[in-house]
């Protein structure tokens, strides 16, 4: 139970974020969002007075000096700047340690050999002067153990520390190209996904794409307001997001907007699945619970195309998108698979491409 209440929160903070946001016309960056979390969880007051003074429609320009005062070394590019100069300096150190430990085994392997020639030229050593060698032996034997266990020692704290760099640097990375409404990727993620697919010629034939859009949505936010609207987003790329198997990419490319990139699978597969995940949509409840308002039907239109029918990611995506719109024109809620007689221009034959 305390797990649920503490998850309801979570998601009542994500929304009033959202809604925040949105009423006061700020852009979806990570940094924008996490400076009104900050702000809403109550976490931080001094930001909270200072966001509230900036009024209703304040300027990237003035949140970003928020960003740069409340978040020194936890913020856009003060993360990337810090790890840059934590990882030199790390480095730096590491070389430091390994050359003078280095500098420090040959000395000792110079006395090494040096004691062991003198032995060797010399017969018949006083008891008394073979304790005196081996006493001095003990003493730099010692001395050589002691400065290599505070080396690997600081060598493991070096490596932690470098190791806790990279985990922020992925936390970031995460985060930017995070939706924060929905927790799936963003716009920015998925950019970056589509260029991908067209880096390998022979992977070409085992992508596709599905677009979608939420029917009506413009009518949703009217009649019940932007919080639900906000839900019935947040419910719909949950339904996706687990309606997919794993290691599909699931976005939320603009308002009411979202992509799937699919690999592996034929066209018939990928309309299969795109139709299962309509179907879902369809049929999930979406209301108020506490006081039995429906908010539903919610509906979707989609449109698949395989990257094989396209030239390059720009074409994929304007012909899944020429798809969706047919899927709108018919009468919404159904997919379409993208056809060469949809207009645009022809694909190119992948299969002479992966013959290269």
């Amino acid at each position: 139970m305390q797990s649920s209440a503490a998850e309801d929160r979570a998601t009542d903070i994500a929304t009033s974020i959202a809604v925040a946001m949105r009423q006061m016309g700020v852009l979806g960056l990570p940094r924008n969002y996490e400076i009104f979390y900050e702000a809403l969880s109550g976490s931080n007051h001094e930001l909270s007075l200072e966001l509230v003074s900036l009024g209703k429609r304040p300027t990237q320009n003035e949140l970003d000096k928020i960003g740069q005062k409340f978040f020194t070394h936890h913020h856009g590019h003060g993360i990337v700047e810090t790890a840059r100069e934590t990882i030199a300096r790390g480095l730096e150190d590491i070389a430091s340690i390994i050359r003078s430990e280095r500098c420090h085994m040959e000395k000792y392997g110079k006395v090494l050999n040096e004691t062991t020639s003198g032995l060797a030229s010399r017969e018949n050593l006083s008891t008394d002067i073979l304790q005196r060698i081996a006493g001095v032996m003990s003493v730099a034997t010692n001395s050589t153990i002691d400065r290599s266990l505070k080396a690997a020692n600081t060598l493991s704290d070096k490596s932690a520390e470098l190791e806790t760099v990279k985990s922020s640097l992925e936390e970031y990375k995460k985060l930017a190209d995070t939706d924060p409404l929905t927790h799936i990727w963003n716009r920015r993620a998925f950019d970056k996904r589509m260029a991908r697919i067209y880096n390998d010629k022979a992977g070409v034939l085992f992508h596709a794409l599905i677009l979608a859009d939420i029917d009506r949505f413009k009518d949703v936010n009217d009649r019940f307001g932007h919080p639900v609207g906000d839900r019935i987003l947040q419910i719909v790329a949950e339904i996706m997001r687990t309606s997919v198997r794993e290691g599909a990419f699931v976005a939320r490319t603009g308002g009411e907007e979202f992509a799937l990139i699919v690999e592996g699978t034929s066209e018939a597969v990928t309309f299969e699945m795109a139709d299962r995940i309509r179907d879902a949509i369809q049929n999930a409840p979406f209301g108020n619970l506490q006081t039995g308002e429906s908010y539903g039907p919610v509906t979707i239109s989609m449109g698949v195309c395989m990257a094989a029918d396209a030239e390059g990611a720009d074409d994929l995506y304007a012909k899944a998108d020429r798809a969706m719109y047919r899927s709108k024109l018919a009468g919404r809620n159904q997919v379409t698979k993208f056809a060469p007689g949809q207009g645009g221009k022809p694909g190119k034959d992948w299969l002479l491409y992966r013959r290269d």
